[in-house]
């Protein structure tokens, strides 16, 4: 390595090694074959549960998370650099986007109720996430052109737009969105957009249709066309503030590279 690290770091880097030698890279055959099988296209492998299950019980569990790893970005860098000699490898060690940044986002911004509810059950691998920028009607390499529309009603917010390219969405195990939207159109242009906790099975989400890149759906989780048709969301899902999106995005975009 070409930066210092820890001594524990240094042991735990040795251990993905090994895990991903011993047990993730010989299940890639079996992981690859049940894919393209005659199964539900949107089934979970048994190998991967079993993979997970090992990686939790040898303690290579959440290391991307430094509250909970005790590793630095700096330290924990090499090993997501070993997980992904195989595209199982992240989700093995409960490393995968978009759960990651999710999680991420719910521990430096998310309420105590928020935690107890998702980040809780998704640092155990008990279900999965989805994240909800992107939009198909407007140039949303801009930010500041996303229009879904939160509109304050009371104690809870109207949901209405459109997202794509929403990641996790298709996953059967796939719980809760975290979803980016305007809920001031006429403030600043980075103080319009809130991020807003939405269980995936609200009344007046719609998952459309999967999305493909090179024709590939990249089942089981896939990416995503999600319509919201006034989807009422509770205020309390609101995610650190009124207009605070563009706030969120920027912390979870940094270590969300790695």
């Amino acid at each position: 390595m070409l930066f210092p690290q820890s001594e524990r770091a240094v042991q735990m880097h040795t251990q993905v090694a090994e895990f991903m030698t011993q047990h993730v890279l010989p299940a890639e055959a079996e992981l690859a074959a049940f894919i393209q099988a005659p199964n539900p296209r949107w089934a979970i492998a048994p190998a991967m549960e079993a993979l997970k299950a090992k990686a939790k019980s040898a303690g290579l569990w959440n290391l991307f998370l430094p509250s909970v790893s005790g590793l630095s970005n700096l330290e924990y860098a090499p090993m997501a650099e070993l997980m992904g000699q195989s595209l199982f490898g992240p989700e093995a060690f409960n490393c995968a986007a978009p759960d990651t940044g999710n999680m991420e986002v719910l521990h430096l911004f998310g309420s105590a109720e928020q935690k107890a509810q998702w980040l809780a059950p998704l640092l155990n691998g008990d279900i999965r996430s989805a994240f909800a920028m992107t939009e198909p009607d407007v140039a949303s390499s801009d930010a500041t052109n996303i229009a879904l529309t939160m509109q304050a009603d009371g104690g809870n917010y109207h949901v209405n737009g459109k997202k794509w390219w929403t990641s996790g969405a298709l996953d059967p195990r796939c719980k809760i969105m975290i979803v980016m939207g305007q809920t001031n159109p006429e403030a600043h242009g980075y103080q319009r957009q809130s991020m807003l906790l939405v269980p995936i099975n609200t009344p007046g989400v719609r998952v459309v249709r999967p999305l493909t890149v090179f024709g590939f759906d990249d089942a089981p989780h896939g990416h995503a066309e999600v319509h919201f048709t006034d989807v009422v969301v509770p205020k309390t899902n609101l995610l650190l503030g009124e207009g605070r999106g563009f706030e969120i995005a920027q912390a979870r975009l940094g270590p969300g590279r790695i």
